[in-house]
């Protein structure tokens, strides 16, 4: 499995399995087609790199990484598309899924987080990438656009805040039903049940498609993904929590990606579910690369 191996903020070539010291850092990424266009994503909080499926069919034109199959490099190259096509990297937060999971809440912040991402295009050997954030992911990518402007072709944010209370959501009774459920979900079944009423509208859930609903076809593929990658640590969880908290973009962060030159796209719904936005988000992300 491909890891990326942080140190101290920055980028150490490390065998996939080599035991870490005790300041190590490993990042699991996975990337997915072949080009000289790179895109690299980044997840919102408790997300894996699995949750960006629409996104890598809508970019690299398939779901399968390219690590799965050795095959995919030279069929890309004997069709042709090699020159002309997207590699996208979608990975793990430290915190989640795969990757190392700090137990200390100080060890995450969006800049720390921003580094293990400059960390990992180092690591893939990218100069500068579009970079589209989802949530948390978003707050991290505007830490990484004001830390290193030079290295972003484009940025895009989904669903962003400023942090702090901004991070929020509305109070009514809904809301407060959905937290009080996250908290009490302890297995797979019961954390898909709550995710998919946090992700997607009821009209979209209660949509037939075939003789399925929606909710009970997202249902068996949520639980499947939660089940692979486990359910999130309360380290990782409060960390993550800890890192949106207190994510802030200063004047000067602000002030520095305005006048980088590269494009931005803010996404967000007003009334449609955070799932619609990400859903459709591959197609606006794809135009969006064009225009670069």
């Amino acid at each position: 499995m491909p890891y990326c191996e942080v140190v101290g903020g920055k980028e150490q070539s490390a065998a996939p399995d080599a035991a870490l010291n005790d300041n190590g850092i490993k990042i699991f990424y996975r990337t997915y087609g072949r080009g000289p266009t790179k895109v690299i994503l980044i997840t919102g909080l408790a997300g894996t790199h699995d949750a960006w499926g629409p996104q890598l069919k809508g970019l690299a034109g398939t779901d399968k990484p390219n690590d799965d199959d050795e095959t995919i490099l030279q069929d890309s190259v004997e069709s042709g598309d090699g020159g002309a096509g997207i590699e996208v990297c979608a990975f793990d937060n430290r915190g989640m899924g795969r990757s190392s999971v700090p137990v200390k809440k100080t060890e995450y912040t969006t800049k720390i987080m921003a580094k293990d991402v400059i960390a990992l295009m180092d690591h893939l050997g990218w100069k500068q990438a579009h970079v589209f954030g989802h949530s948390m992911g978003a707050m991290i990518a505007c830490k990484l656009a004001a830390m290193v402007p030079e290295r972003v072709l484009s940025l895009a944010l989904l669903n962003v805040t400023g942090g702090g209370f901004q991070c929020c959501p509305k109070l009514d009774l809904q809301t407060l039903s959905i937290a009080i459920r996250f908290f009490r979900a302890k297995t797979p079944e019961k954390r898909a049940a709550v995710d998919l009423d946090t992700h997607y509208s009821q009209e979209y859930l209660e949509e037939y498609v075939g003789s399925s609903t929606r909710r009970a076809i997202l249902y068996q593929e949520y639980v499947k993904g939660i089940s692979a990658t486990g359910m999130q640590s309360h380290y990782g969880f409060d960390g993550q929590i800890h890192a949106c908290w207190m994510h802030k973009m200063t004047q000067k962060d602000i002030q520095t990606i305005r006048s980088a030159g590269f494009l931005v796209s803010v996404i967000h719904g007003r009334y449609m579910s955070n799932h619609n936005a990400h859903e459709h988000s591959h197609i606006i992300l794809s135009k969006f690369i064009l225009l670069k």
